[in-house]
């Protein structure tokens, strides 16, 4: 599970008045929403498929992110896991395991996954995009689809397919991660709160006495 919150996280977005679907609107509008947001809270539905199994697994939780690379995602389902950032450190708390992986989260969060709150910002600069079907821009909902392509793919993050919700001001409702094997992540987003202010308290962390402490890999 834990692989997959890196590209996973960042993938909420801010009310913002835009008008029609064309891709330009669609992307000035991502990226001011972005480029204003401070911090949110959403809860969210994630669904991590291995192509060559061809197996599903369903997850659960709340997220919370905040400006300067804090964040704290907690799982609820299938199985409790705390992943929580201060902006130095990155740690990966798994309570069945009695296991905390720690890491540096500058390096965790490089690049257009990790960077993904500033980089939705500056989304022309981070991907090449376009709309899913360009002939049909919206899906069965009315919603626009779009197709971005990291500029820097990673083993984790080769494709980003984003749907934004027109009727609540094109906050992103759902978003198809692809890797190199083409296994994908779909994370759906509800009760998202913008801007509510998080304390930076959330997102400190010490691990529980007893806990074995290891080194976070990160590739």
């Amino acid at each position: 599970m834990a692989k997959f919150f890196l590209v996973a996280m960042f993938l909420f977005g801010l009310p913002l008045q835009a008008v029609g679907q064309e891709l330009d609107a669609v992307v000035d509008a991502v990226e001011a929403t972005y480029g204003k947001m401070a911090d949110l809270k959403a809860e969210f539905v994630q669904v991590a498929r291995n192509k060559s199994l061809g197996q599903d697994v369903k997850a659960e939780g709340t997220v919370y992110l905040k400006k300067g690379g804090k964040m704290r995602w907690e799982y609820k389902s299938p199985s409790p896991q705390q992943i929580v950032s201060d902006g130095t450190y990155l740690w990966v708390y798994t309570p069945e395991l009695n296991q905390v992986n720690k890491g540096d989260a500058p390096k965790a969060l490089a690049g257009p996954a990790g960077s993904f709150l500033q980089g939705l910002g500056k989304i022309r600069e981070e991907f090449t995009v376009r709309f899913l079907n360009p002939a049909n821009k919206t899906d069965a909902s009315g919603r626009p689809v779009l197709d971005l392509t990291p500029k820097k793919p990673t083993p984790l993050l080769t494709r980003l397919v984003l749907t934004v919700d027109p009727k609540e001001n094109y906050i992103v409702r759902q978003a198809v991660l692809y890797d190199q094997l083409q296994n994908t992540v779909t994370m759906s987003f509800n009760r998202v709160a913008i801007n509510p202010g998080l304390s930076d308290t959330l997102f400190t962390f010490t691990p529980p006495k007893g806990t074995a402490v290891v080194p976070l890999e990160i590739r």
